[in-house]
């Protein structure tokens, strides 16, 4: 169905994923993911963390597309027994973020030299096009190939 008059412009803002310990899950998104942390708001009970990649930093959160919330509610990282359901095991629910990148094998051997878990590797099943990394909380994090106009 094509966009009509009334929804011309909604835009999908933002996605949020909670994580255990905010130091690991930071380190990851801005160090591995090359993302950048826009704003945080800390309240009593959690910190919300809000990652974007810089395309137009003038710009203000809630005029940009594609934000990655992390919801840390404080304390779940000093319990070494928490951890935060996924979704890809029953029951499943959320699959997966994607990041594109301009060259996948070049972004995979990076990967690899800083230690990144990997849910599937680009040489692992049929699909040897895509991979599967995993963060701090075991979220699965799509990998593709980004196809540039000539």
């Amino acid at each position: 169905m094509p966009r009509t008059a009334e929804t011309a412009s909604y835009r999908l803002n933002h996605t949020m994923i909670r994580v255990k310990d905010p130091k690991k899950s930071l380190d990851f998104y801005e160090n591995v993911l090359g993302m950048d942390l826009i704003d945080q708001h800390k309240a009593d009970d959690f910190t919300l963390y809000f990652l974007a990649y810089q395309h137009n930093p003038k710009e203000q959160r809630g005029e940009r597309e594609a934000i990655l919330e992390l919801t840390h509610n404080h304390g779940t990282e000093n319990d070494p027994n928490f951890a935060y359901h996924n979704g890809n095991k029953e029951p499943q629910g959320f699959g997966h973020l994607a990041i594109a990148v301009d060259d996948i094998q070049a972004a995979c051997e990076r990967f690899e030299k800083l230690g990144v878990k990997f849910q599937k590797r680009l040489t692992d099943g049929k699909m040897k096009s895509i991979a599967f990394i995993l963060d701090p909380d075991n979220y699965w994090i799509e990998v593709i190939q980004t196809t540039r106009p000539q």
